[in-house]
């Protein structure tokens, strides 16, 4: 979780800087997608521990868990799911135009964008605790629930603990822009964090879509 942030750390003063200088890809941006890639992979193993757990299980989803699902009711079916994932998926496109804006030169513009970035995903890891809470004390369904409380935390927590990681380097990309430390030629760091934070918006698609819908 420490290479989104550490490719943010350093200014560079050459034309490659944007990610798109004549000279090829700058080397901080390309460690950020060989990261993604192998977070990529990470997470393929995980939904195939799920796959092939729900292919042999007798009953799938197991008896008792309606309330991840369209059948729960209020905060505690689908609906608060449904919210967390708009707002995470709203929060990438703010993310894309914040990268757009500084890609034209236009500092206060990328600023704003990262910061209702920023508050966007912290809003998405705050309602996440908040299910994990209501799950916990209203369902009496934790990570030692069986095979699918198991699957379940370990899947949406790793992806927490990605988001918190692409929260944090977002602030440190916002914390640099308020210093006026980006432009149009040079911003790649604000270029390695939105593709890392499109990451995980699509990650976060691929296991709602998972464990809330297909199941």
């Amino acid at each position: 979780m420490t290479a989104p942030v550490d490719s943010l750390t350093t200014d560079h003063g050459s034309e490659n800087d944007s990610g798109h200088g004549s000279k090829g890809m700058d080397i901080a941006l390309m460690g950020m997608l060989l990261f993604i890639a192998s977070e990529i992979m990470f997470f393929a193993a995980l939904f195939g521990v799920y796959f092939n757990v729900r292919a042999t299980a007798a009953v799938w989803p197991p008896e008792g868990t309606e309330f991840i699902s369209w059948q729960g009711s209020g905060l505690f079916g689908l609906g608060l799911a449904v919210l967390i994932t708009i707002i995470l998926v709203s929060s990438s496109f703010t993310m894309q135009w914040a990268t757009d804006q500084i890609r034209k030169g236009d500092r206060t513009g990328m600023n704003r964008g990262l910061a209702v970035t920023l508050g966007l995903g912290i809003v998405f890891m705050c309602l996440m605790l908040f299910e994990y809470l209501l799950l916990v004390t209203h369902d009496d369904f934790g990570i030692n629930s069986g095979v699918y409380g198991s699957l379940f935390y370990v899947m949406t927590g790793f992806h927490g603990a990605h988001v918190l990681g692409g929260i944090i380097g977002i602030a440190v990309v916002l914390a640099r822009g308020m210093r006026g430390q980006f432009s149009a030629e040079h911003h790649v760091a604000v270029e390695a964090v939105h593709y890392y934070w499109h990451f995980v918006d699509v990650v976060w698609v691929f296991l709602f879509l998972t464990i809330y819908v297909l199941r």
